[in-house]
């Protein structure tokens, strides 16, 4: 095996080690993912820059699908190509996917497994994690008061509009007002300063026609082959690939091609939602939950198994389809200027999530307050890194019982 063989295998494994460890501590929903993967790959391991990762961010918010997990799959795709990109997916969603199939086919024995102050304290190491990554990402991407006006109107807006056709809204409107207000503060990024993305743009155009012949032709074939299975992955690849702003957003969907087809039922579908919230990862590991608790079909892991690929399968070839041209773009002066404008309301974005649903949900009295504080202390200023912060919320959960 050659030299360049050997240092591509091993950047493959660390790409997965690094995504597994945030596999099984990323609690909190896909706006605290992103303040891991912050603290993962900008500021412990240095793998891409601030002004790098927020423009990833920005580029998934823009997707449908998973944008937590699209930007996993990104940061993989750039440290080891399409191996890099599995790794990471693999890493950050197999623990979520195989705690919740697992959970699925016992789900009588879950109740006694986590505790509900337990659940409240990951929710509070959450609000500590955004917390974090809030005040990170706007001390680099919104240093003046334009940009902190804009951060400000995008969460605003985001109050009154909370809807994934919102969030692109925002987005499509701080584009254009950092292209007319902002040229002055662009400057176009060099080839150096650029991530390596190695892939050229007709492999970009490939991806996509694979993405949109599989959008349009999985229908046609599942409902004229009849086969249980092609049903299940029309029904799975629709709801990964039509969905903005993934999580939360994708449960009508889902809930309308599984529970009101007989699929799985009313009782299961909500359970399962409830179970998605107490384990780390990516909330569209759901699909797991629903796929291996089919009545029809598929079921139990393999149903699991079909279900999790179908759902994420978009999110890979959107990526792959948009990075090339990506790469293109945010080197010249005026897609600068775009992105100065996106990134500041990205920060926005992340502020009104931040207040609903990250700090709603967790905090509900002054020791709340206390021990959120507490944590975000801990990681600030004794440096503690996150998962270790996750490992003891669960002793936090027990003093809280007493409060």
């Amino acid at each position: 095996m050659s030299v360049s063989q050997n240092t591509h295998k091993h950047a493959v494994w660390s790409v997965f080690w690094a995504f597994l460890k945030l596999g099984f501590t990323s609690f909190g929903g896909p706006v605290a993912h992103l303040g891991y993967f912050r603290h993962a790959f900008v500021s412990q391991r240095a793998w891409l820059s601030e002004q790098s990762y927020a423009d990833l961010v920005a580029l998934c918010q823009f997707l449908p699908g998973p944008a937590s997990s699209q930007v996993g799959i990104a940061i993989g795709y750039t440290r080891a190509g399409y191996r890099g990109a599995l790794a990471a997916w693999l890493g950050f969603t197999v623990p979520s996917a195989v705690a919740l199939i697992a959970i699925a086919l016992s789900l009588q024995h879950f109740g006694d497994t986590l505790s509900a102050s337990t659940l409240h304290a990951f929710k509070l190491v959450a609000v500590a994690v955004v917390a974090q990554a809030l005040l990170g990402m706007a001390r680099t991407l919104c240093p003046d008061l334009p940009r902190v006006f804009l951060m400000l109107a995008a969460a605003l807006c985001m109050f009154f509009i909370p809807t994934a056709l919102g969030q692109v809204t925002v987005i499509a409107a701080a584009a254009v007002i950092g292209w007319l207000c902002f040229q002055s503060k662009a400057v176009a990024v060099t080839q150096a300063e650029c991530f390596h993305i190695p892939m050229r743009r007709r492999a970009g155009v490939l991806w996509f026609s694979i993405f949109a012949f599989l959008l349009l032709s999985l229908p046609f074939f599942a409902s004229t082959t009849g086969y249980a299975s092609l049903t299940i992955i029309d029904a799975f690849y629709r709801a990964g690939a039509l969905v903005f702003g993934g999580g939360h957003v994708v449960l009508p969907l889902l809930q309308a091609e599984v529970v009101a087809t007989g699929w799985v039922s009313h009782d299961s579908f909500i359970a399962g939602y409830g179970v998605t919230q107490a384990v780390p990862g990516p909330l569209f590991t759901f699909a797991a939950f629903l796929g291996a608790s089919l009545l029809t079909g598929p079921t139990g892991w393999l149903g699991g198994t079909v279900a999790l690929l179908a759902i994420f399968l978009p999110s890979f070839l959107l990526v792959f389809a948009a990075l090339p041209f990506w790469q293109h773009l945010r080197q010249q002066r005026s897609m600068q200027a775009a992105l100065v404008g996106i990134n500041a309301a990205v920060v926005g974005l992340l502020l009104a999530a931040f207040f609903q649903p990250v700090l709603t949900s967790a905090i509900h009295s002054l020791a709340d307050v206390g021990f959120a504080a507490l944590f975000l202390f801990a990681l600030m200023y004794w440096r503690v890194p996150p998962w270790c912060v996750v490992l003891i919320s669960p002793l936090i959960g027990v003093l809280l019982s007493f409060l």
